[in-house]
């Protein structure tokens, strides 16, 4: 699997604390394994973003993403529950 980023989710990133960076690497870690993996609770957004997808990171943060073509994925956006939604 091949992950890209979009400009929104670097300056996102950037902007987190960095022990939530750390965690964030650790997620995207299972994400590779398994996108579906129980811990990541990945689910299909809706509306106006029902082409993405989220998983989280941790209780509040969640790394919003799209499936591309050929194994690729595009993260989106990170951020919590309320800035993301």
């Amino acid at each position: 699997m091949r992950i890209s980023t979009a400009p929104l989710f670097d300056r996102h990133f950037k902007k987190l604390p960095r022990l939530l960076q750390e965690k964030a690497k650790e997620r995207e870690k299972l994400f590779i394994d398994n996108p579906f993996h129980p811990r990541l609770g990945t689910h299909k957004l809706h509306g106006k973003r029902g082409a993405e997808w989220a998983y989280s990171v941790d209780y509040s943060y969640r790394i919003t993403f799209l499936f591309l073509s050929g194994g690729e994925v595009l993260y989106t956006d990170v951020g919590t529950h309320d800035e993301l939604y």
